[in-house]
């Protein structure tokens, strides 16, 4: 079993070198194999979502490698990080940030366009993944015409549109009410089960975390299990 994601050594402060700074991550270490999904558990503050945008490239560590599908992205160019984010890795947040102008099939066409899919082909996976979820009868709803729960599973079809080898997560149902946030975690991790992909999910939810392979805690800016 290969590792997707590998986090070496991670050190993140604010403020560096001056009066006030904040150590967010001291020394974090971390590695998802493939096909494992991983609860990222923490306190509110504690740096978890500093972690997540680390781990997707959207953040650089003070020091520390990161390591996604076997290659050191750590030194790597703004253009070789934003063609591994668009490749390999999908993003859920807590709110769903659809473009509220295309509907949910534009939504998840649109990203396949920029990875250079075809229109045709990029139209029938979005069609299937909106059918996965129970929303084949949603596919031209604008966002504004789909409840909470809709506009996230429309936003988990997004994550995936691509194929990517890692999916962050950074409290993909904190914004549902309980109800909702069971039924559409379960249509997460039903999606991520039958792709075999890899996970990193922050939730404060310990049922939810429960369900997953492993747990991690970060506290103090660090990690443990």
């Amino acid at each position: 079993m290969s590792d997707v994601l590998t986090l070496e050594r991670l050190e993140k402060s604010y403020n560096r070198g001056k009066p006030g700074e904040i150590a967010v991550l001291r020394g974090v270490n971390l590695t998802i194999p493939r096909g494992q999904v991983v609860a990222l558990v923490a306190p509110s503050g504690a740096g978890k979502s500093t972690l997540l945008h680390i781990a997707g490239l959207l953040d650089t560590p003070d020091s520390g490698r990161v390591v996604i599908g076997g290659q050191d992205l750590s030194g790597a160019s703004d253009r070789r990080r934003t063609e591994a984010r668009r490749a390999d890795l999908g993003f859920v947040y807590q709110f769903h940030h659809l473009l509220p102008e295309f509907t949910a099939l534009e939504n998840i066409v649109l990203p396949q366009l920029a990875n250079g899919a075809g229109g045709k082909a990029a139209e029938e996976r979005a069609r299937a993944l909106l059918g996965r979820v129970g929303l084949a009868e949603r596919v031209d709803h604008r966002p504004s015409a789909l409840s909470g729960g809709e506009q996230q599973r429309v936003a988990f079809c997004r994550a995936l549109a691509n194929q990517p080898k890692l999916l962050l997560a950074d409290e993909p149902t904190g914004n549902l009410d309980p109800a909702t946030s069971d039924t559409v975690f379960d249509v997460l991790m039903e999606l991520v089960r039958e792709t075999g992909l890899s996970a990193l999910i922050a939730t404060h939810n310990l049922d939810l975390a429960a369900k997953m392979d492993r747990i991690v805690r970060l506290d103090g800016g660090q990690l443990t299990e």
